[in-house]
């Protein structure tokens, strides 16, 4: 029987028989990475400089924040995990670990990158990051998913932190640069969410979770994927427009922008009828590519003097 549906006085105080694999995927590793990579590229663009050894310690802290959101994530929906095809074999609902036993791995790691990054760096970025977790955890996984078809945008604001959080890192405060950071990511999750939920929605309908599709139907669905991604689209050329990227990043963000609005129009223009949702799939595969681009293409343009600088003293 599943852990979470026997919660049984040998359950609660069972030797873990958890291999550190098992932790490891507690961290959700692929969410991980997205935030590790944006908020590298805050912290690359932000201006001034940070000593590299300062830098990772500020990188380290993030990804260990991000790794403890994912595991209160996870103690919290675990009942909802286990009925959805692509969470049920996650390390709770597949029995590996307690829900109690994630729940004190979360809240430790979270104490930890917070106390380590203040210690370390600054107060204000861990104060940043310490709010990114409680809205990951409280305000999104505890309040807006379960309650609201806007859960994901609401709730998106957690993942737009990471670059503004690797800003503060360095420069110890915001600016309108950092927030541009945080508004791309923030525009493009909706789209990109979305778009999984319109081929995952039956999951999304077990669990009882008000996903837009299962709340809004599918065409309403689509026409706010396509009002999203005509927003997003020139919201990613704006660092260019601001002024701190170059032209070659403009040009790159508006190809990649427009491609990105002919994806979602293909959803718009998708047949109901089509069960395979392969428009959908194709946006939710590109919606990934589109803002690694745009991020990587921002921390080429970060590195390059820097490269050349140290090119030019050997």
């Amino acid at each position: 029987m599943s852990v979470i549906e026997d919660h049984t006085p040998y359950e609660e105080v069972r030797i873990s028989s958890a291999m550190p694999g098992d932790y490891f995927a507690l961290l959700k590793p692929r969410v991980m990475s997205l935030v590790v990579f944006t908020a590298l590229v805050g912290l690359l663009v932000a201006p001034g400089s940070i000593d590299p050894v300062l830098g990772a310690v500020s990188i380290l802290c993030i990804a260990i924040g991000a790794g403890a959101s994912g595991a209160l994530n996870m103690w919290y929906d675990a009942d909802i995990d286990a009925i959805m095809s692509r969470t049920a074999s996650r390390p709770i609902p597949s029995g590996k670990i307690t829900r109690q036993e994630a729940l004190g791995f979360g809240l430790f790691l979270s104490a930890f990158s917070v106390i380590t990054f203040g210690l370390a760096i600054n107060w204000f970025a861990a104060f940043l990051l310490a709010f990114t977790i409680f809205y990951y955890a409280v305000v999104y996984s505890m309040w807006l998913k379960r309650a609201t078809p806007q859960n994901i945008v609401i709730g998106g604001a957690a993942g737009a932190f990471p670059p503004m959080i690797g800003w503060a890192a360095v420069t110890g405060s915001v600016s309108l640069e950092s927030v541009v950071l945080f508004a791309i990511i923030f525009i493009w999750t909706p789209p990109h969410f979305w778009a999984l939920a319109l081929f995952k929605a039956e999951d999304y309908k077990r669990a009882a979770i008000p996903m837009m599709p299962n709340v809004a139907g599918e065409a309403s669905t689509k026409k706010q994927i396509l009002a999203y991604s005509l927003v997003v689209a020139p919201l990613g050329v704006s660092p260019w427009m601001l002024g701190f990227a170059s032209i070659a990043y403009g040009v790159i963000a508006a190809a990649f922008g427009v491609a990105f609005v002919w994806f979602a129009y293909r959803v718009f223009k998708m047949d109901e009828a089509d069960r395979k949702m392969l428009p959908a799939k194709k946006l939710f595969g590109f919606s990934i590519l589109y803002l690694f681009v745009l991020y990587a293409s921002l921390m080429v343009e970060a590195l390059l003097p820097k490269v050349t600088a140290l090119l030019g003293m050997v």
